[in-house]
């Protein structure tokens, strides 16, 4: 089915898991603007939205579907007849459409959330996906929970869902539980022990409720995975999803693993910036990759070896990401090589013994003020109309 077997899928479910975050609801052309800078992000396949869930949903699937014209647009469903109907009515316009349906395959979701045997379960997930094969070729199957399902119930379910007619079998981390070590053998024993495995794509949907999608995900790939699931910024419910940004330059920048993705990433900072503000959900920032810090370095002894060479202290260039540029940040941390950076920026090139002088008075004013001006180290450097 892979025609590339190191090429990595990109999923992108900001539209859907990203925006059930209480307050973060999008209107419609909010969704179809992010989903073109999605487009132009490169990723493979948009999940558009839940038609079922309301009326606003049904309609963001619908319009997405018109909007876009390269990656494949999905709808989510539950394992019920009706969903996948709606679900179908909505992608009607969809040039490539998937359709994402699926069932618990813990014994905790199976006993406590359905109040089911593990064999009700399989017959229900193979019937929603024989059910949705009838109206769309491009069928994504969700095991839900699958990070504490039994391994040998999990095979046994991947297989008959791929016999149904399953071409991607998407394993969850659903409350992001998973060690990377456990998630990756799960991974792993599912490519070695499902006969069918090669008809379909494995995808990786991490939580990060221990802080450890992006891991997890890595780990999935490592062993046989070959779609990743996330969102921009890693939004999502509870802690969050897996973040894209972070997972895409994971691959990029350790080459070693042989795997790659068709992803434009000078565009995720910008996309990055449109998602926070739509979503009204600041960036940490300290959040890698995207962070308004990712690329600021403060400590002396980082921005001294910063400007020897930058590679001293950056794995990943910031116009490699469209970020603006990395950034000396002058604080009571700071060294002397950065102040005479700054100044030289400014046109001072000042003597050893006067930037002795500047500097001893820059860490007096940096211990009392937190954010160091152009116009405070004019007046360090001397410039009288400034004193």
């Amino acid at each position: 089915m892979l025609h590339d077997p190191n090429r990595v899928y990109v999923f992108d479910t900001t539209l859907r898991d990203g925006e059930q975050v209480p307050g973060c609801q999008l209107t419609t052309p909010e969704k179809i603007e992010i989903a073109h800078e999605l487009e132009a992000l490169g990723v493979d396949i948009i999940e558009a939205g839940f038609p079922i869930s309301s009326p606003g949903d049904f309609q963001s699937v619908v319009e997405i579907s018109k909007a876009v014209k390269n990656p494949t647009v999905c709808a989510l469903t539950r394992a019920i007849k009706g969903d996948i109907d709606v679900a179908v009515e909505a992608l009607k316009y969809a040039r490539r459409p998937r359709i994402h349906t699926g069932i618990g395959s813990s014994d905790m979701h199976i006993k406590n959330k359905f109040n089911s045997t593990r064999e009700e379960i399989l017959i229900r997930a193979v019937e929603a996906v024989k059910y949705a094969k009838k109206f769309v070729e491009d069928i994504e199957f969700y095991a839900e929970d699958a990070g504490r399902a039994d391994i040998h119930f999990l095979a046994k379910m991947i297989e008959a869902v791929i016999a149904a007619g399953a071409t991607v079998v998407n394993i969850p981390d659903t409350n992001g539980y998973c060690l990377p070590d456990q998630y990756g053998e799960k991974i792993k024993f599912l490519k070695e022990n499902v006969k069918n495995i090669d008809k379909a794509v494995i995808s990786v949907h991490c939580h990060n409720d221990l802080g450890l999608a992006t891991a997890n995900s890595v780990a999935g790939l490592q062993n046989g995975a070959r779609q990743i699931e996330g969102t921009i910024n890693g939004i999502g419910e509870r802690a969050g999803n897996t973040s894209i940004e972070e997972v895409v330059m994971i691959l990029k920048t350790h080459q070693n693993l042989g795997l790659h993705t068709n992803i434009n990433t000078k565009n995720f900072y910008e996309l990055s910036q449109m998602v926070s503000t739509q979503m009204r959900m600041p960036v940490q920032p300290n959040k890698a990759i995207v962070g308004s810090n990712a690329f600021a370095h403060s400590s002396g002894i980082h921005q001294d070896g910063f400007l020897k060479n930058r590679e001293n202290y950056e794995i990943i260039r910031p116009e490699d990401v469209g970020f603006p540029n990395a950034s000396i940040v002058l604080t009571a941390r700071s060294g002397r090589h950065a102040l005479k950076f700054h100044l030289e920026r400014l046109g001072y090139n000042l003597s050893k013994e006067e930037l002795a002088n500047a500097y001893h008075r820059f860490l007096t004013l940096a211990d009392s003020k937190l954010d160091i001006t152009d116009e405070d180290l004019l007046i360090l450097a001397g410039d009288k109309k400034f004193a």
